[in-house]
């Protein structure tokens, strides 16, 4: 795995699940790589749209949602997380985002098989697509005029 030091793998890690397969990756004392930042949460439901698109203009590569799946303990959460993520891809697309680059993904207390995966996975993305600054770049640079 090449990765590039310069890109940043956010984890939105719910306490209920993400979090714990994290935690339990450390007990065991397995590595993961240094680009990756984890955000413990109670429940990805309480970001929207605009919290994912703002982190990445503001330089976060790619997003990893790692929650309990339907598993959390709050009604209604899995089921609002996974709507604000499938309407966040659409205006993604729009603004020349790669979708790949948010990832929605049902980590339990201890999958730390799967949680080493996913940041492994992204990370490959992440060496085949490089930094989000590449398509931010693009989206605002001018189109060319027709003659």
């Amino acid at each position: 795995m090449e990765t590039d030091a310069k890109t940043k793998i956010l984890i939105l890690a719910t306490l209920s699940g993400g979090y714990a397969g994290a935690d339990a990756v450390g007990q065991i004392h397995k590595d993961y790589a240094s680009n990756t930042y984890i955000l413990p949460v109670i429940s990805p439901a309480m970001f929207s749209e605009k919290f994912y698109l703002d982190a990445f203009e503001r330089g976060i590569d790619s997003i990893i949602v790692m929650f309990s799946g339907t598993d959390c303990p709050y009604k209604g959460a899995a089921e609002r997380t996974a709507k604000i993520v499938n309407q966040t891809y659409p205006i993604m697309t729009e603004r020349g985002i790669d979708t790949r680059r948010l990832r929605l993904v049902a980590i339990c207390t201890v999958c730390t098989e799967p949680f080493m995966k996913e940041v492994r996975q992204m990370n490959e993305l992440l060496d085949e697509i490089g930094p989000i600054s590449k398509e931010l770049s693009q989206q605002s640079s001018p189109q060319e005029q027709p003659v």
